[in-house]
C-alpha cells in the first residue's frame, strides 16, 4: 500500500516506542529531575526500582496504558489483556457483551489413517456471552467453528451485509510469533462477534444463538460440509448425463443457494454455460437486472470503495508519522539528558552548570511531548479504525451484490431449460402425431418432458421468489449502510479533531514552560 514503509493495521495499535524511552517518567515535574547519583551509574541506562524516590519510575507498558481522550471517552488499547469483555455495539443487540479469552492448546485424536504420529493440536478460545434476558454463557469453540458459522451466515441471509470473518492465515501463523498470532487471532474473532451481534438480522439469528449457547462441539451441518457436497454432486451427476425424466431437473428445495454450492454439479454446468451465453452469446437473457437505482448505488458504492482505500492508505501514512516523531522527540530528550549530566560532570564554571540544568529542561520537555505523540497515535488509531472498518465491510457488501447476480443467473438459466423443454415436447408431440397408431416410447418420453417442465416451473418461481427475497435485503441494508456511514463518519471527525487539538494544547503548554523558564535566553539578546 506504501511501498516498503512500516504499515499498521487499524485492529491493532501501533507498536510501542523504542525500550530506552520506557525508562523515564513521562509526567514528572520539571522541577524533580535528579542530579547525576554519585556512584557514577547512569540513571538513564539503569532506572532504580518502582520503591525508590528517584523522579525516573517505570512508566506502565504501552499495552496497559488507559488513555483518557479529550472528547470525555475513555479507551484502553485494545491489545490490552486486561480488558476482559468487549461490549456489543448495537442496543438492539439481544447480547450484551461477548468476549473471546483463554486460548488453549488441545490434542486432536489421530485417525486411523493419518500420517501424523499422536494426532494434530489446535487452538481453542473461551467464548462468554452475557445476553439481555439476562443470562451467561460460556461455551468452547476452535476456529473451523467460526468458519462454520461465516459459512452458515451466508448460506441462510443471502443479500445482507454480513460481517467478514478472520482469515485463516497458515503463512501469518508459521512467520509471527506463536503467542502473538494466537492473541491477533483471539482479537479479531471477539471483534468479529461483536460485529455479528451488533447486525440487526444476522443478531438475532438462530445460528449466532447456536453458535454462543449450545454446548459441546458444534455440528457441522451436511450442507456446509464441502467434501459431502462434492460427493453429492458427484454421485447425481451419472444419473442426470445419461438417465431418463425429470431427475435432471432442477428441483425447487436447491434454486434457494447458488449452484457453485457443489451439490448439482450439472446446475453449475448449466448456470456456467448460460453466464457464457450472456456475455459471449450476442442476445438478450430472458430476465436482466433492471432496478437502476440500485444499479447506480451499486457504482456509488466501488467509488466508496475507492475513497476509502486511500483515506486509509493516509491514515497509515499519519499513524507512522506520528510515532515516528514521538520516537524521535523521545530519543532528543534522552541525548540531552545524557548532554546535561556530561556538562554537569565536567563543570568548571558556574554558567556550565546553568547550561547543565537548561538541557535537563530541555530533554524532560521533550520526552513529555514523546509521551503526548504516544497517546496522541493511540486515540488516532482508535478513531481512524473506522475508515478499516468500513473498507473491511466492502467485503460483505460484494458478496451481498454476489448473491444477487447468482440468484439473477439462476433465474435466467431456468427460463431457457424451460424454453428448450417446450420445444422438445412440442416436437416429440409433432413427430408422434405423424405415425399411425402413436409412438408409445415417444409419448412417454412426452409425459416425463411434462414432468420435468412442471417441476423446472415450480423451481423457477422459488427461484424468482430467492431473487426478489435478496433484492429486499440488498435495499434494505444498503439503506443501513448509508445511515450508519453518516453516524460513524460524523463521530470519527468529531473525536479525531478534538483529540488533535487537545494534545496539539497539551504539546504547547509543555513547550511554554520551558520558553518561560529559559526567557533569559531571549533577554540576553535582546
Amino acid at each position: 500500500m506504501m511501498g516498503s514503509e512500516t504499515h499498521f493495521s487499524f485492529d491493532q495499535p501501533p507498536p510501542p516506542p523504542k525500550e530506552e524511552l520506557e525508562t523515564l517518567a513521562l509526567s514528572d515535574p520539571l522541577s524533580a529531575v535528579d542530579p547525576p547519583s554519585s556512584d557514577g551509574s547512569d540513571p538513564l541506562l539503569h532506572p532504580p526500582s518502582p520503591s525508590s524516590s528517584s523522579s525516573f519510575p517505570d512508566p506502565p507498558s504501552y499495552a496497559d496504558v488507559i488513555f483518557t481522550p479529550f472528547n470525555g471517552t475513555t479507551t484502553a488499547s485494545p491489545t490490552a489483556a486486561s480488558s476482559p469483555t468487549s461490549p456489543a455495539t448495537s442496543p438492539t443487540s439481544p447480547y450484551l457483551r461477548i468476549s473471546v479469552s483463554d486460548p488453549q492448546k488441545e490434542q486432536q485424536e489421530a485417525a486411523a489413517t493419518s500420517l501424523v504420529p499422536g494426532g494434530s493440536t489446535y487452538v481453542t478460545y473461551l467464548i462468554t456471552t452475557e445476553t439481555r434476558d439476562p443470562g451467561r454463557f460460556a461455551v468452547r469453540r476452535r476456529f473451523r467453528d467460526f468458519i462454520t458459522l461465516a459459512d452458515r451466515l451466508a448460506e441462510s441471509y443471502r443479500g445482507h451485509f454480513i460481517p467478514p470473518r478472520p482469515d485463516k492465515s497458515v503463512v501469518e501463523s508459521q512467520v509471527m510469533q506463536k503467542q502473538e498470532f494466537v492473541e491477533q487471532r483471539r482479537f479479531a474473532l471477539e471483534k468479529y462477534l461483536s460485529r455479528l451481534a451488533a447486525h440487526p438480522v444476522v443478531g438475532r439469528s438462530d445460528e449466532l444463538a447456536v453458535f454462543l449457547k449450545a454446548q459441546g462441539r458444534l455440528p457441522l451441518a451436511r450442507s456446509i460440509d464441502v467434501a459431502s457436497r462434492v460427493l453429492d454432486g458427484a454421485a447425481r451427476l451419472p444419473s442426470q448425463l445419461f438417465g431418463e425424466g425429470p431427475t435432471a431437473a432442477v428441483g425447487p428445495e436447491e434454486v434457494g443457494q447458488p449452484a457453485k454450492g457443489g451439490r448439482d454439479l450439472l446446475r453449475m454446468f448449466r448456470e456456467l454455460r448460460q453466464s457464457v451465453a450472456n456475455d459471449w452469446g450476442g442476445g438478450r437473457p430472458p430476465v436482466v437486472e433492471e432496478d437502476r437505482e440500485f444499479l447506480e448505488r451499486k457504482e456509488k458504492v466501488q467509488d466508496l470503495e475507492q475513497q476509502l482505500s486511500t483515506a486509509s492508505q493516509q491514515a497509515e501514512a499519519l499513524v507512522k508519522a506520528q510515532q515516528d516523531i514521538g520516537e524521535t522527540m523521545g530519543e532528543l530528550g534522552l541525548a540531552f539528558f545524557k548532554l546535561g549530566k556530561f556538562e554537569t560532570e565536567e563543570a568548571v564554571y558556574d554558567s556550565q552548570r546553568i547550561r547543565a540544568s537548561d538541557f535537563k529542561r530541555l530533554a524532560t520537555a521533550a520526552v513529555r511531548a514523546s509521551r503526548s505523540y504516544r497517546e496522541l497515535n493511540a486515540q488516532s488509531v482508535k478513531h481512524l479504525d473506522t475508515l478499516h472498518e468500513y473498507l473491511g465491510m466492502m467485503l460483505a457488501v460484494h458478496s451481498a451484490f454476489s448473491d444477487r447476480s447468482s440468484a439473477l443467473l439462476t433465474v435466467q438459466t431456468l427460463m431457457s431449460d424451460l424454453s428448450s423443454l417446450h420445444t422438445r415436447a412440442e416436437r416429440l408431440e409433432a413427430a408422434s402425431t405423424k405415425i399411425f397408431g402413436g409412438d408409445r416410447s415417444r409419448t412417454r418420453k412426452v409425459e416425463e418432458l411434462k414432468e420435468t417442465i412442471r417441476i423446472t416451473e415450480d423451481a423457477k418461481l422459488c427461484a424468482i421468489r430467492e431473487y426478489e427475497r435478496i433484492k429486499e435485503n440488498n435495499r434494505s441494508e444498503l439503506e443501513r449502510l448509508d445511515r450508519e456511514r453518516r453516524d460513524d463518519f460524523l463521530g470519527m471527525l468529531k473525536g479525531f479533531i478534538i483529540n488533535q487539538i487537545g494534545y496539539a494544547d497539551k504539546a504547547a503548554s509543555v513547550w511554554a514552560q520551558v520558553v518561560e523558564e529559559t526567557s533569559k535566553y531571549a533577554r540576553e539578546r535582546n
